[in-house]
């Protein structure tokens, strides 16, 4: 690290358990963030803060009017803009030393493996189970941890998937129906609070990148912020999952 660096990252530094070597970790990180949205807006801009070296962005979608009042990467200037270009300019303003690689790409089975085979960790912060299911499965068969999140109106989870120790996988937890369920548009979303699940998710993907404390290997935190309450469940491996269970893995 230069003296630059130093200073910069000082206060992180200064956390037990972390140090240089943690921070000389986080610097030659690779990660992928799947969604720019709301989830992947507090995601960006704190691993980018943290100086997680190197993030692939991975969304399609343009910023609209709505997205503004929780998806904290983009402004009113970016509004017609796609996604990963606002948040290439945002995180270049906030830390310059970090390099961010667009996807401007639907992700599925054929696209998926590249990108996946090319990080340390994947971040899902989509909005899609169709994505969510072949980010997963992707991730089983390159055994590269899993930080996934949601939100909807006022509760939120996140858990930490580590197919690199034989754990659970996001398919042990839902089943594919091939059916969406509502989004924002249609149930409405409370705009904190994707801030905080994709705070977590940062908190806990610097954690798993760095060996800091205990991450939330094979569990799911569930937040509900009208209440707050927060729960915390154990995950088990499913040995029917199609997906990670005693068959081979499956990509769709």
């Amino acid at each position: 690290m230069n003296d630059e660096q130093l200073i910069r990252y000082s206060r992180q530094i200064m956390v037990p358990g972390l140090d240089l070597a943690g921070q000389e970790q986080l610097l030659a990180s690779r990660v992928l963030l799947v969604g720019a949205g709301g989830l992947g807006s507090a995601v960006a801009l704190y691993l980018a803060a943290a100086g997680v070296g190197h993030l692939k962005v991975a969304d399609f979608d343009h910023v609209e009017l709505t997205n503004l009042q929780r998806q904290i990467l983009h402004g009113t200037a970016d509004i017609g803009r796609r996604k990963t270009e606002s948040a290439r300019d945002r995180v270049a303003a906030l830390n310059p030393a970090v390099t961010l690689d667009p996807v401007e790409a639907h992700l599925d089975a054929d696209n998926l493996p590249a990108l996946v085979d090319d990080v340390d960790l994947v971040i899902d912060g989509c909005d899609r189970f169709a994505t969510r299911f072949a980010v997963n499965a992707t991730c089983v068969q390159a055994r590269r941890p899993l930080v996934t999140g949601a939100v909807i109106g006022m509760e939120g989870q996140v858990a930490v998937l580590r197919p690199d120790l034989d754990g659970p996988c996001y398919r042990c937890l839902y089943a594919d129906t091939g059916e969406e369920t509502l989004g924002c548009s249609e149930t409405g979303v409370l705009g904190p609070l994707p801030g905080v699940i994709g705070s977590l998710q940062a908190v806990e993907a610097i954690k798993v990148l760095t060996g800091l404390g205990t991450p939330l290997n094979h569990r799911l935190l569930m937040v509900d912020a009208l209440d707050q309450r927060w729960r915390r469940i154990d995950l088990r491996r499913d040995p029917a999952c199609p997906v990670c269970g005693s068959g081979p893995a499956q990509c769709d």
